[in-house]
């Protein structure tokens, strides 16, 4: 990886975050045709500069998070993520197979556009404008509907925006709980790669020249650019419907796939390793995202 990447994937991860087009799905694209080689720290870059997006929300919503009397808001944090971290215990295997996967992203992309073509014609009574009106049933229902960005493209913030509408959120109301829902979720993610990165070289980070430096930078350009990228969200969302995402998504999608269809990306991005390595190396982006994250 080199450092012209580095701010690549730094853009597109900042941006892409939190819109509902799918974070994971563009990172592996862009991946792809920047031709990164998946090696362990370009594995552990690819996770782990979701947490500077994430800070982003804590930074924006700082009052929010640092509320400590407000405990309920926390809980229901943690009962929105129960339904993926359970979902991905038990059916990562399965999971699996479809990982790194770019064929997988481009029908996610087009069937999530399709979903949000619509998506504002269906739901359209949500009058819940306040957290505090999210009871712990809701937060739940909400997470299960998380478990969708278990696939590949599908995108945990499109998975958790539907999943708020359905509850009669509004718009606004939630694109806001999906923000704080990342904040659980993806730190779980970050945590678990750094984890694996640390016991795969023999409980040491062990950082070849200037990684180190690549992780930071990545992590700032994502914060900078996710900042930006959900001040402009929410302020579009207030004002109009997911439909313009929604035909992003299909053209997205139709491009995905006929790229594949070129031979310009691969069908199936996974490589081979090590029979003795494959349990100790770092896991991919896709793989570490289902346990105990997800995709967005």
């Amino acid at each position: 990886m080199n450092w012209i990447q580095v701010v690549v994937l730094g853009i597109v991860e900042g941006i892409t975050e939190f819109l509902p087009i799918s974070s994971t799905g563009h990172m592996i694209i862009a991946s792809s045709i920047m031709g990164i080689s998946e090696d362990a720290f370009t594995k552990l870059f690819e996770v782990c500069i979701q947490f500077g997006a994430i800070l982003s929300v804590v930074a924006m919503y700082w009052r929010k998070f640092f509320d400590f009397a407000k405990w309920q808001f926390y809980v229901k944090l943690i009962v929105a993520f129960i339904p993926a971290a359970i979902c991905g215990a038990l059916f990562s295997k399965q999971i699996d197979a479809l990982l790194e996967s770019s064929f997988t992203v481009g029908m996610s992309f087009l069937i999530g556009g399709i979903v949000l073509l619509f998506v504002d014609k269906i739901f359209k009574n949500g009058n819940l404008e306040h957290e505090r009106e999210i009871g712990f049933p809701k937060a739940f229902l909400i997470g299960c509907f998380q478990v969708l960005a278990m696939v590949p493209g599908v995108s945990r913030s499109a998975a958790t925006i539907v999943g708020g509408l359905q509850q009669k959120l509004s718009r606004k109301l939630a694109t806001e709980f999906s923000f704080y829902l990342t904040i659980p979720t993806m730190t779980a993610a970050s945590a678990k790669k750094l984890w694996d990165f640390y016991k795969a070289h023999d409980h040491h980070f062990a950082f070849e020249q200037g990684q180190l430096s690549m992780l930071i930078a990545g992590n700032i350009i994502a914060f900078i650019v996710a900042f930006i990228a959900i001040k402009t969200f929410i302020a579009y969302v207030q004002k109009h419907t997911f439909r313009a995402f929604g035909v992003y998504r299909i053209i997205a999608g139709i491009a995905v796939l006929a790229l594949i269809g070129a031979g310009i990306i691969k069908k199936n991005e996974a490589k081979e390793t090590e029979p003795a390595k494959q349990t100790a190396l770092v896991k991919t982006p896709a793989q570490i995202t289902i346990n105990p994250a997800l995709h967005n």
